[in-house]
């Protein structure tokens, strides 16, 4: 556009302005009156009036072809209230587009939009209406990621629902404002809440209220380690759902299901419930439950070690989460990736994925995620070589998870720091620490972190010359992970226990054990533990006289720990190597 455009267009608004109001606000208001009427009987003619925001059983609205126009539909009806000549564009037609308006725009995703006009509509409204308007922004606040604003709305609707009581729309309120505080790990203030509701709904009979209040419970059970609970809870639910719920609502309670099924290692049973949730939001169109879905099935892709299919879910999913606005999500899905990118070798984009997830965490108040992609990116730090960095990651990862009441990520974190004990040196707490995490594991029916915490304790053992403990605890750690379908992690203690084989003069064993690990490496694109066990494999063939493939198979090794960086992991395979070298007297394989 030229300067001489620019400046047309300048003065042409200016002298419109001008125009408009030079007329007298009675013609203004006409005007508006015919301009509404106009544009409404272009599109089709007048809407129909929806039910009442606060009619918590009904049907969504009806579509109309007004609905694209609805905020200028809107917008002329409240212009043409100023008429002194009684407009036949009455403030009822103003609150019906505002209200359609409204609902086309949250179903567009224009949040910001979305809750301007769910606001001007709770300010033409009195009682259990006005306060359903303000939580419907609250909500469409809270999925923008705007937490402070959402628990704000919450508690105004709250409070309005208090001065006009009787509607079972503040049930829903109160629900809402219960979903926040999990989120934003205000664990035992959401117990309450949703106790609240759970109650409310069935002193009220309202059979739908009470499977979504149970299965939000029971998602809260499964967080707070009560499994068995959390497990009754869902079938509870789910068997309301069936009968009352709305499909949306059972698929919501399968997704959480499918979480709990997967921590506690039945792996089909996760898929399946996930699959079963991803169908029913695609069905009903349910685009930011879509994208959620897809990022919990990812995880479980990415766990079970199909890593290119992982990869190609998340990125589908963080294109939902852009396209609708759901910052909270996208951080959990970023957080997801960047483990995928360092279990890949990509260390450069794990920590860039990492930071931008920390980055969402805090914006949106999500302590809960923002503990856990702490304690991811010390494992990074921990590979990288930075060992001081990693320890203070995990230590504000484990304050974060003590604050919100999540035991499962405490067990997690409490092995992450056994780690970092154990690598420097300090084994009397890291064994400590192995032992804490292993009772949280257990408590929790986490069978996969177990193993996991069980295979690092192993190796401890394995280091500190306790070979009978070590090899008996790296066998239950792959009994727990084979039963999980863990396919990475399977991988990297078939190798430990290889190790342990070739250092106890099990040669042939330790062969085949290290070939089984490699092929399992180079499945799920694990390069680290490929470098790793390529050059403890090497000094295995090296005890079976076979030197020339041993020195290519440790030269390989070492140069993928080089590639990505892993200092750490190079100075511990070069140390081994040489020790080993000069007690056979051998040459060094470098």
């Amino acid at each position: 556009m030229t300067s001489g455009e620019t400046a047309y267009l300048f003065r042409h608004a200016l002298m419109r302005d001008a125009a408009y109001d030079l007329q007298l606000p009675s013609s203004r208001a006409r005007l508006h009156e015919l301009a509404f009427l106009l544009i409404e009987q272009a599109f089709g003619g007048r809407a129909p009036e929806p039910p009442p925001p606060d009619a918590t059983d009904a049907a969504g609205l009806e579509p109309h072809a007004t609905d694209a126009i609805a905020s200028e539909l809107a917008l002329h009806a409240r212009m043409a209230q100023s008429s002194d000549t009684g407009s036949v564009v009455t403030p009822a037609l103003h609150a019906l587009y505002l209200r359609r308006a409204a609902e086309y725009d949250e179903a567009q995703f224009r949040n910001e939009s979305a809750i301007r006009h769910w606001l001007a509509l709770s300010a033409c409204l009195a009682g259990s209406n006005h306060a359903e308007c303000l939580r419907r922004a609250g909500v469409v606040s809270y999925n923008a990621g705007l937490v402070r604003q959402a628990q704000s709305l919450f508690e105004q609707a709250l409070a309005a629902h208090r001065r006009a009581p009787g509607s079972g729309a503040e049930r829903l309120a109160v629900g809402s404002l219960a979903n926040l505080l999990m989120s934003t790990g205000h664990t035992e203030q959401a117990e309450c809440t949703y106790q609240q509701v759970l109650s409310s709904a069935r002193g009220a009979g309202d059979r739908r209220s009470e499977g979504i209040a149970l299965g939000n419970l029971a998602d809260l059970y499964r967080q707070t380690g009560r499994i068995e609970l959390a497990r009754e809870t869902f079938a509870q639910a789910l068997a309301i759902h069936l009968e009352f719920g709305t499909p949306r609502s059972r698929a919501s309670a399968l997704a959480n299901l499918a979480a709990l099924d997967l921590q506690t290692g039945n792996v089909a049973s996760a898929e399946q419930a996930c699959e079963q949730a991803l169908a029913i939001h695609r069905k009903e169109g349910n685009r930011r439950f879509e994208g959620i879905v897809l990022g919990s099935l990812a995880d479980l892709y990415r766990q079970t070690g199909r890593i290119e299919l992982a990869e190609i879910t998340l990125q589908q999913a963080l294109t939902i989460h852009h396209e609708v606005g759901n910052r909270r999500h996208a951080g959990i899905v970023l957080s997801t990736l960047a483990s995928l990118y360092l279990e890949t070798g990509r260390t450069g984009q794990a920590e860039d994925a990492y930071q931008q997830s920390l980055a969402i965490h805090r914006e949106v108040g999500n302590r809960r995620s923002e503990a856990a992609a702490l304690a991811n990116l010390a494992s990074l730090y921990q590979e990288t070589g930075r060992l001081e960095s990693a320890e203070q990651s995990l230590q504000q990862a484990l304050a974060a998870i003590r604050a919100v009441g999540d035991p499962r990520a405490e067990g997690i974190c409490l092995g992450n720091i056994a780690n970092i004990c154990r690598l420097s040196g300090r084994n009397t707490d890291a064994e400590a620490a192995y032992q804490q995490a292993l009772e949280v594991n257990r408590s929790v029916g986490d069978r996969r972190n177990e193993g996991i915490t069980q295979s690092n304790l192993a190796s401890l053992y394995m280091e500190t010359g306790r070979e009978h403990e070590a090899e008996k605890t790296f066998q239950l750690a792959l009994e727990n992970l084979r039963g999980v379908g863990d396919r990475r992690f399977e991988g990297i203690v078939l190798g430990n226990l290889a190790d342990l084989q070739s250092s106890l003069g099990r040669i042939e064993h330790a062969q085949a054990m290290f070939q089984q690990a490699l092929a399992l490496h180079r499945e799920v694109g694990n390069r680290r533990f490929e470098g790793i066990h390529s050059c403890a494999y090497a000094l295995c063939l090296l005890l079976a006289k076979r030197e020339q493939q041993a020195g290519q198979c440790w030269r390989y090794g070492a140069a993928i720990l080089r590639d990505l960086g892993d200092t750490e992991g190079l100075a511990i395979v070069v140390s081994n190597m040489r020790d080993t070298c000069t007690r056979q007297g051998w040459a060094s394989l470098e």
